[in-house]
């Protein structure tokens, strides 16, 4: 049985097996409806596959008598796909290969494919982050024509032509702030204090749409990714190297060409004036989050003045957000230490200090402020934008999360069907060192709408603004060169014809599904890599947090590493246990032994699976 989500709502139309018509998962269909029957779910029919969410599956070659075929690692993919001899591409049985599929339209029959790529053996660490990216449509590998096009620009470097028209601002003290690994710098900021005792800031962003011109190889190959890829022990970058690490990377102690955004702000963080247009910089100094906090902690170093009343103003930012109804949706990350052959030495989560918060809050400012200029209308000129938007969460939605926190002892009103951004924001705060607030902060996140690109602006939500963009990353994100396209056009008083409109609507879709399969492969990499690090563990003993309970198991999230594992409710064999849905919990028939969200257990590692994905805990 399948089900098909209607597009722009949230009904749901059943689809019996026999009614797939070769449909897969996240495929975009056209459906046939069935006759309504009193009292039954909505059903029907696929009638087209208007879109393939997959390019290709990877699995374990296998044969059988003489048929060729794949074994998809992917458990709802519900066929095994047929591969003849001569597309092979000399796999050997027991290998872990990736298939695309050539020919697939009677629902009766198995898929054909060919092997498009061999990946090595089941279980071997870049076979398997190979898969994840493949299956998502990502490639570490470039076009020879992309490469060689990468290369020529990069061989030209900066010339005295590229100065032209721009703002020289290689005076000015300007840093980069960016994790310890990061590779390619989008984005400096500068600092320069004024004579009126006012602040200028200036936040720099590398101008890839110099070198991506419009229709290029590499703009066609770059739109075709939409966005960079961070798996846990790699990037799949959106432009070759030459210009990702290279001449578009805003990096230490050399000159740049970039798209700016100038302000000038008070200690309060008000803004007098702005300005936008190219520049070019040379930035100073490469912090990391971790040394540019060390400087800020000891109150001296390297540029401490311009960091910390960066950091007061950010934090004044920070609170102006939170007061007109953005909401706090931060999580930390979930880091790993590889050994040399990937595998998994330790597990940790990594929490956001001042610094993160400073550079985000000020890519923030810039990402408003261009999409509030770009939405004004200039004299002749009106044209089309790129807007980040959030829509308002759906009521239902909302309904049912404040019931789920009235079962967990947490009454919050709605209003007009939502709960208030401040009563959501309070509760997390109040959660800040309580064992459910992980639980109850992924429940809040599961009930928002998911932030898309639109040329059509409604807004953004969780952040509390009228008007947003993405301004500040184009070495990863494909949206974001076409925002500087925009802008350029604009400041130029030139205007979009109207009849290309619909162009940039489509581009905005297509990032806003390539972002999502980006997310999903940075997810399944950190679950495989949590499962192997548990696979490991078998037979050890550790703390955790419940953090769902159903009719089949419970759900536990060790402490310190957030690998999550079930506890089997046929493995609860000291008692009968019955499942409680209305107080989310069990509890034991002879005695009375309650487990619920949120509580605090020990156990130990039963197990875990490799293939599906799962780890199996047991209660000590």
């Amino acid at each position: 049985m399948g089900t098909v989500r209607i597009k722009g709502t949230d009904d749901i139309i059943e689809i019996d097996h026999s009614f797939l018509h070769t449909a897969c998962h996240q495929d975009t269909v056209k459906i046939l409806l069935h006759p309504k029957r009193s009292g039954k779910i909505q059903n029907g029919e696929v009638s087209e596959i208007m879109r393939r969410s997959k390019k290709g599956y990877s699995g374990v070659l296998e044969k059988e008598n003489d048929t060729y075929f794949l074994v998809p690692s992917d458990l709802r993919m519900y066929a095994d796909i047929v591969i003849p001899v001569n597309k092979l591409a000399g796999a050997k049985i027991g290998q872990k290969i990736f298939v695309v599929i050539t020919e697939w339209k009677d629902a009766k029959k198995a898929p054909i494919g060919e092997v498009n790529k061999i990946l090595g053996m089941p279980m071997e660490h870049n076979a398997e982050m190979e898969a994840i990216a493949l299956e998502k449509g990502f490639s570490a590998l470039f076009p020879n024509d992309v490469d060689n096009e990468a290369k020529e620009i990069a061989k030209k470097g900066i010339t005295e032509a590229d100065f032209k028209n721009r703002r020289d601002m290689r005076s000015d003290t300007t840093f980069t702030i960016d994790p310890i690994d990061a590779k390619d710098f989008d984005d400096a900021i500068s600092f320069k204090k004024l004579l009126n005792g006012h602040y200028e800031i200036g936040i720099h962003i590398a101008d890839v749409s110099h070198y991506v011109k419009l229709n290029s190889i590499l703009d066609k190959e770059a739109q075709s990714r939409g966005t960079s890829v961070y798996l846990v022990d790699r990037t799949i970058p959106m432009l070759p190297e030459e210009l990702s690490n290279g001449l578009c990377s805003l990096n230490e102690g050399v000159d740049r060409l970039t798209f700016s955004a100038v302000f000038e702000i008070d200690q309060n963080g008000k803004t007098y004036n702005e300005w936008f247009g190219e520049t070019i910089i040379h930035s100073d100094k490469r912090f990391t989050y971790e040394n540019a906090q060390i400087i800020l902690n000891d109150k001296k170093g390297t540029f401490y003045f311009e960091l910390s009343t960066l950091n007061s103003i950010a934090k004044k930012l920070l609170k102006k957000r939170f007061d007109e109804g953005a909401i706090m949706l931060e999580q930390d990350e979930v880091k790993f230490n590889l050994d040399d052959k990937g595998v998994p030495i330790s597990v940790y989560t990594k929490a956001r200090g001042d610094t993160n918060k400073l550079v985000e809050e000020f890519m923030l400012l810039a990402n408003r402020r261009v999409a509030e200029y770009m939405s004004k209308k200039k004299k002749g000129v009106q044209g089309v934008f790129l807007y980040r938007i959030h829509d308002l969460p759906n009521k239902d939605k909302m309904q049912d999360l404040a019931t789920f926190l009235k079962r967990l002892g947490y009454h919050l009103k709605l209003k007009d069907g939502i709960i208030p951004s401040e009563e959501i924001n309070a509760l997390i705060g109040k959660l800040e060192h309580n064992p459910l607030r992980d639980t109850v902060h992924t429940a809040i996140i599961r009930t928002m709408a998911k932030a898309i690109y639109s040329t059509k602006n409604i807004g953004h939500y969780g952040l509390g603004f009228k008007f947003y963009t993405h301004f500040t990353s184009p070495i990863r994100r494909y949206p974001d060169v076409i925002v500087h396209r925009l802008l350029k056009e604009f400041l130029a008083d030139k205007a979009i014809p109207k009849e290309k409109w619909y162009e940039y609507e489509h581009m905005s879709q297509e990032a806003s599904s390539q972002e999502k399969e980006a997310a999903e492969a940075e997810r399944a990499s950190i679950k495989y890599k949590q499962v192997e690090y548990m696979s490991k563990r078998v037979g050890e003993n550790y703390e955790g947090v419940i953090t769902g309970v159903t009719e089949w198991g419970l759900y536990i999230e060790e402490k310190q590493t957030k690998c999550e594992g079930m506890v089997r409710m046929r493995d609860l064999k000291s008692d009968y246990y019955i499942f409680d849905k209305k107080f989310m919990s069990i509890r034991g028939q002879k005695t009375h032994k309650k487990y619920t969200l949120g509580d605090k257990v020990k156990f130990k590692v039963k197990g875990a699976d490799m293939n599906k994905k799962t780890i199996d805990y047991e209660l000590i």
